[in-house]
């Protein structure tokens, strides 16, 4: 975007997050319900990330995998609800420059990272469905762990230059971001410098990660369904999807809306239902994951009622 006379030339050391609604009644009810949606997001992934410490049968590479899922949905949901939260209490709602890029920066930091643990959790399960006798001599402790670590190192450099460069950018008035976060798109279109070439890095790199993952974790599912399919019995095939469902469920609504809101070359439009989307990808599915895991996971269900038992059983006794 070039410099151009509509632009004030203070340069800005805040800017303005709109959000979702201007009606102060609304706002009320906004806060009220994202309140107890980032309350339940918190306490289920949570729970799920306790389950899996403290419970025996679930010490597994899957549940290894899922524990840092739940992780990174609560981090990346922390990042924007909590300033989401006081924006909607607050009449001026204002975000500093430096909070402003470290939201957006660990925002998509979880998100990248997200998506590279996806394509590991489907290695994971390729490796269980296809090769069961192999599984605990390929998937070890070991090897689980460097996948992890790989996947945090390469959801940090996947946005680390692209947000280098827009921290480097002048940005002036007026400041006023279309939008409940600061997410890439309203945050660069608020510059008054040439923005064609960090565009061309966030598709590239938002190509890459997204695209890459997918095809990774869709050829991964192609194996995995083709095995199931010859397995004889139709218990053992019903067993062996089970096992599968959470993560594609899971897999299927991230990769769904993140590719339709950032895999574009320039996302300066439909800024509206971007909002609408981001909503999903980044408070809905987190506080949808730990129902989907729980109630599509025989061997989590089991964990569950043995606990809610033991609750019961101290309640009683009091």
């Amino acid at each position: 975007m070039s410099l151009n006379g509509s632009k004030n030339m203070t340069t800005v050391t805040e800017f303005l997050l709109i959000g979702l609604v201007l009606q102060h009644d609304l706002e009320i009810i906004l806060f009220l319900l994202f309140l107890l949606i980032y309350v339940i997001t918190v306490l289920g992934n949570g729970l799920i990330i306790v389950f899996i410490c403290i419970d025996q049968r679930l010490h597994s590479p899957m549940y290894f995998f899922l524990s840092n899922l739940s992780f990174i949905e609560i981090f990346m949901t922390t990042c924007i609800v909590p300033k989401m939260l006081a924006n909607f209490m607050a009449e001026k709602k204002t975000i500093s420059f430096a909070g402003c890029l470290a939201q957006s920066y660990f925002y998509f930091f979880m998100g990248s990272t997200e998506f590279i643990l996806f394509a590991a959790m489907s290695f994971d399960r390729y490796i269980a469905i296809c090769y069961p006798l192999r599984y605990p001599t390929i998937m070890t402790g070991k090897v689980c762990i460097n996948m992890v670590i790989g996947s945090w190192i390469g959801g940090f450099f996947s946005i680390f230059l692209s947000t280098l460069l827009k921290a480097r950018l002048l940005y002036c008035g007026p400041n006023v971001i279309n939008h409940y976060f600061c997410d890439s798109a309203p945050l660069l279109h608020l510059a008054c410098m040439d923005i064609s070439f960090i565009e061309l890095v966030d598709f590239i790199s938002s190509l890459f990660l997204l695209l890459g993952s997918l095809s990774f974790t869709a050829v991964s599912y192609v194996y995995i369904i083709s095995t199931i399919l010859k397995i004889p019995s139709a218990q053992g095939r019903k067993k062996a999807f089970a096992t599968c469902a959470s993560h594609f469920t899971v897999v299927s609504m991230g990769y769904g809306i993140s590719i339709f809101v950032y895999v574009r070359p320039s996302q300066s439009d439909t800024m509206s239902m971007n909002k609408a989307l981001a909503i999903f990808s980044g408070i809905l599915t987190p506080l949808l994951n730990p129902f989907i895991f729980s109630l599509r996971n025989e061997q989590m269900k089991e964990v569950l009622r043995d606990f809610l038992k033991i609750i019961a059983s101290h309640v009683k006794g009091s």
